[in-house]
């Protein structure tokens, strides 16, 4: 392609004249096809034919094995391989295993090793327990080798299925399906069972493995920090540090950022108040290993301040984001990027303060970051999830004027709340703009209707007057007390003064469709 390429700019001046009035649509396939020594590949025939017959047929799977006996096909593996490729995403499950093991049996097909341990990596992906379970027993029977890649990705599904025992299992009889158990192999059962926070399983595998782990250490650490991260388990976090640092492995950004997170996780529900002293304090200790913390580091800080509603330590956090890139000569890694400015402005806006919210979002644009997509969607979301569509619309503008695309889903947002808020001409605004771009919206024109649309109507707190009846003696519990009657809203508020202290009495009115 770069020989063609190359080629084509060389001679464009040359070919130009030549060929001025001949309407090629694709020119860099053109000269593809008459100078490269490889001609095209037609689409093929068998492989669309087998894919229609698996992935659209009709009838039970013995109708289906029926159909793939007539059908005049020139069967290989690879072919076989082709077939669970394409049809993986459109073919119902079971066609596609049944599919499989006709081939086995048809007698033109030679399934090698490679093309099983595709086909378990492809029902791998679909998370299909019994197929995999089927397919695995019959890799051991037939006697075939299983690669460690697909070790990998079938213990990884059966501990998100949640079959921790059945993956163990495998990884325990890896030597009858001529697996070694090696690093690979360990890291692998181990990766896959601290990803869903079975440390103890883990550590066990651990530990009747040490002479293959030698070489992964780092990678073991890590694996473990992940899973205790996931339990927010601080005390044992900082042990696996300490195990590290014994062992010789200085722990690295990633280790501290996990430990991080797991830290701030922890306190997020126990101990708001020490997020930002104990996690500054972490990001001391990384800096005393001359690992400097990033702005991956300080994001998941202002992650957990932002569920907090935590605005000025925010605030502070993002202060010292700055003053730490203006105090280094050389370009720092812990410079505020997009997603600081959204967890920022997103807690301004949660809290109310949406002047601020939207200064955060002007200085991000003036700092020349472009942020992706997610940023719009949520902090619009957000405006329109505490009634300020105004500077939700602001938001879009901005939103627009970055040229990002994906406008369908804001214009879905934005319409019906401008329409149920009574803003009709504003929605019928927006309908008429996303038409002009020709975006196709999942709203209906019906909302723009003000006879279909329902307005919401907010209820607003009217003040009622209070009347003050005065009263020489009033009853309360049995007694007769001197005080004041207040009657507001429908209740009857009592205050009076005994014996030098304040007795406040409620009696309720009657509710709405009560019996009198």
């Amino acid at each position: 392609m770069c020989v063609c390429t190359v080629f084509s700019k060389n001679m464009k001046s040359l070919l130009k004249p030549k060929w001025q009035n001949v309407v090629i649509l694709n020119p860099k396939h053109f000269l593809l096809y008459h100078y490269s020594t490889f001609p095209p590949t037609p689409p093929s025939t068998d492989l669309q034919k087998l894919c229609d017959v698996v992935s659209h047929g009709i009838g039970s799977l013995d109708d289906l094995e029926a159909t793939l006996n007539s059908v005049n096909v020139s069967f290989c593996s690879s072919l076989i391989t082709q077939v669970l490729d394409s049809s993986k995403k459109e073919a119902p499950t079971r066609r596609l295993l049944r599919f499989f093991l006709w081939s086995e049996k048809h007698s033109d097909v030679k399934l090698e090793d490679k093309d099983y341990n595709h086909a378990i990596r492809v029902f791998s992906e679909k998370k299909d327990f019994l197929a995999l379970d089927m397919l695995i027993s019959n890799l051991g029977k037939q006697n075939r080798a299983m690669e460690t890649s697909t070790f990998s990705n079938v213990a990884e599904t059966l501990v998100k299925l949640g079959r921790v025992d059945e993956a163990l299992g495998i990884f325990k009889n890896l030597h009858k399906l001529k697996c070694p158990q090696d690093s690979t192999t360990v890291s692998a059962i181990v990766s896959a069972l601290c990803s869903k926070g079975h440390i103890k399983r883990a550590e066990g595998v651990i530990y009747h493995h040490k002479d293959k782990i030698s070489s992964v250490k780092l990678v073991i650490y890590k694996n473990l920090l992940h899973g205790l991260s996931i339990q927010e388990n601080v005390k044992e976090s900082r042990r696996i540090i300490k195990d590290m640092k014994g062992a010789g492995i200085t722990p690295d950004l990633f280790c501290y950022n996990t430990f991080l997170k797991c830290l701030c996780k922890k306190n997020l529900k126990s101990n708001p108040s020490g997020l930002v002293p104990e996690a500054l304090n972490v990001m001391i200790e990384m800096r005393s290993y001359k690992i400097a913390p990033t702005t991956v580091s300080y994001n998941i800080l202002l992650s957990c301040l932002g569920r907090t509603r935590r605005v000025k330590e925010s605030l502070q956090i993002l202060n010292t984001m700055k003053k730490t890139v203006c105090s280094c000569s050389c370009s720092c890694s812990c410079a505020p990027d997009w997603v600081t400015y959204y967890l920022v402005a997103r807690v301004l806006y949660l809290t109310g303060r949406f002047g601020k919210g939207k200064q955060m979002v002007d200085e991000m644009i003036e700092e020349g970051l472009i942020p992706e997509r997610k940023f719009y969607y949520d902090l619009i979301g957000v405006l329109c999830g505490v009634e300020r569509v105004n500077y939700a619309l602001e938001l879009f503008d901005l939103m627009k004027k970055s040229s990002l695309g994906g406008y369908e889903k804001v214009y879905d947002l934005l319409i019906p709340k401008l329409c149920k808020n009574g803003e009709f001409e504003k929605g019928k605004e927006l309908w008429d703009e996303a038409m002009s771009m020709n975006l196709k919206l999942e709203c209906s024109s019906d909302v723009l209707n003000p006879l279909i649309t329902e307005v919401f109507k907010p209820m607003r707190k009217v003040e009622e007057e209070v009347k003050i009846v005065e009263s020489d003696q009033v009853k309360i519990g049995g007694k007769k007390v001197k005080g004041n009657l207040y009657v507001k809203k429908g209740k009857k508020l009592f205050i009076s003064n005994k014996n030098g202290k304040k007795l406040i009495v409620h009696k309720k009115g009657k509710k709405k469709g009560a019996s009198t």
